[in-house]
């Protein structure tokens, strides 16, 4: 019987934060426009995010996870990397600890499906003249998180 699990077509996951608060309002559609209205991209620069939608954190489709992003440039990241963005200003504070677990539940989610290590996990600092995602994010710490037992 063939294998169910499907392999993903990237090399790591680059983790963003949009730098905006996040209003419990679905403000993905405003970045949506941003990046295709005032940026002229075809759709939305990222390939998921992580809003709060009401009273719960839920993970938003962008591009499709066939196509190559447009979130970091450098090094040709945006073919190699899943992009995810956290709504929410992370140099202000770090992110709120529902939002972190949903995070790291997905993330690890998506290690597993891409046959990936934690430290696959980058951020948008990494690669860019960037805080992304977030002075207040610990990389070091989100990586450790996935890598414990759930």
């Amino acid at each position: 019987m063939p294998s169910t699990q499907a392999v993903l077509p990237f090399s790591y996951l680059m983790l963003h934060h949009s730098l905006t608060a996040d209003s419990g309002t679905v403000s993905w559609g405003a970045i949506r426009r941003y990046h295709m209205q005032e940026l002229g991209w075809r759709e939305i620069g990222y390939h998921a995010g992580i809003e709060l939608v009401g009273d719960h954190y839920e993970i938003l489709v962008g591009r499709l996870w066939h196509v190559s992003g447009a979130h970091c440039a450098q090094a040709g990241m945006n073919t190699k990397a899943f992009g995810l963005c956290l709504i929410g200003n992370f140099d202000v504070a770090p992110p709120p600890p529902a939002q972190w677990d949903r995070a790291v539940r997905f993330v690890r989610w998506f290690l597993a499906h891409a046959a990936l290590p934690p430290a696959a996990v980058v951020g948008h600092r990494d690669y860019a003249p960037k805080t992304c995602p977030g002075t207040q994010f610990d990389l070091g710490q989100f990586r450790l998180d996935l890598a414990a037992t759930p």
